[in-house]
């Protein structure tokens, strides 16, 4: 299965490679930029989820759902793009895809924010108090996944 795969993705890896990006944005670019997709985008996110859930006042607790609702799908969007450009990364600096601890710390952090996609997207069963404490519970793992996901990304890249 494993050969599968990168015999998929080679081809892809190839092309990218193809282009002439240095090394350095080769092996470090994902880093980079998912740092700030993570960092920033995630953690503000995050915040203004809770921040609908808890604040006090009826028009910030509404203004803060319409920014999570508006920040979320954007943020899984990128972290799936960066997931997928990790994975290219490691084919073309022809590391192993599957024996990372970084690789399968992604792969659930992708989990989790389609669960919680799922979630939202039933509009919470009807609006079940229960699944709108499991949505933010659940992605409130996912960030702190994705902290954990970053240190062993720093950890792969300094390896290779």
């Amino acid at each position: 299965m494993v050969s599968n795969i990168r015999g998929y993705l080679e081809p892809i890896a190839n092309w990218f490679a193809g282009l002439g990006v240095p090394e350095p944005i080769v092996h470090w670019g994902h880093p980079a930029m998912m740092g700030i997709v993570i960092f920033v985008m995630g953690t503000f996110t995050a915040w203004a989820g809770w921040q609908g859930r808890i604040a006090e006042d009826k028009d910030k607790k509404l203004e803060q759902r319409s920014t999570h609702r508006k920040l979320a799908p954007w943020l899984f969007t990128f972290i799936v793009l960066g997931y997928t450009g990790g994975v290219l990364s490691l084919v073309m600096q022809g590391q192993p895809i599957f024996e990372s601890p970084h690789f399968w710390t992604g792969s659930a952090v992708v989990g989790l924010l389609a669960l919680n996609g799922l979630i939202s997207a039933t509009k919470f069963g009807g609006g079940s108090d229960g699944l709108r404490l499991t949505h933010a519970y659940v992605g409130t793992l996912a960030i702190a996944l994705m902290f954990v996901h970053a240190l062993l990304g720093l950890k792969l890249g300094l390896s290779i």
